[in-house]
């Protein structure tokens, strides 16, 4: 006689019950590879994906994985789902993190306001994050010395368009004035 179990799996009287492995992909998202697709995902996912970067961006500072990644509340095997193509394995089976990486992230560049720009290149979501570093000393210590190097630099998004970097220390005043520079703003959903 043929009965079901809780699977909803056919079973013989008198077998053990059939049980199903939960699958591997039960991420809540496929990672995005352009600005379209990052923000079609939910707030949370969003999230999710910018610690992807914080993380690799921490390995790459010298920190393990488990340990970056338990610092952004991820699971070490989401990390490496999620950003396997920013990882590589050593011999003795840790990962690091690769030099440089193809990841999409989504900061905001300070340029003639604020913009959110979509890049797949560590490196210049690096310089974006010196910007940032450089404007918020100058903002806390009124000293302009580490916004210098940025005079004249841009950082290109991922489809090849270049953004010129906010030097101008009216502006930047005009701005903190209106209370649009809090470094949390870096990021994509910084007020989230």
């Amino acid at each position: 006689m043929k009965g079901k179990n809780k699977a909803g799996k056919h079973q013989r009287k008198g077998h053990k019950r059939i049980t199903r492995r939960k699958s591997g992909n039960a991420f809540p998202f496929k990672k995005p590879n352009t600005a379209r697709q990052y923000f079609s995902l939910s707030p949370k996912n969003q999230e999710t994906w910018d610690s992807i970067g914080h993380v690799i961006s921490k390995i790459r500072d010298g920190l393990t994985l488990p340990k970056a990644a338990k610092e952004f509340g991820l699971d070490r095997n989401t990390v490496i789902r999620l950003g396997r193509s920013a990882l590589r394995k050593q011999k003795n089976g840790r990962f690091v993190a690769k030099k440089t990486d193809q990841l999409l992230r989504v900061v905001n560049v300070l340029s003639t306001g604020r913009k959110e720009v979509a890049t797949r290149d560590s490196r210049q979501a690096s310089v974006v994050g010196g910007h940032w570093a450089a404007v918020q000393r100058y903002l806390q210590t009124g000293d302009d010395s580490a916004l210098l190097r940025f005079k004249g630099k841009r950082v290109t998004d991922a489809s090849g368009k270049r953004h010129l970097l906010l030097t101008d220390l009216a502006e930047l005043n005009r701005l903190a004035s209106a209370g649009v520079l809090s470094f949390e703003s870096m990021y994509a959903g910084g007020a989230r």
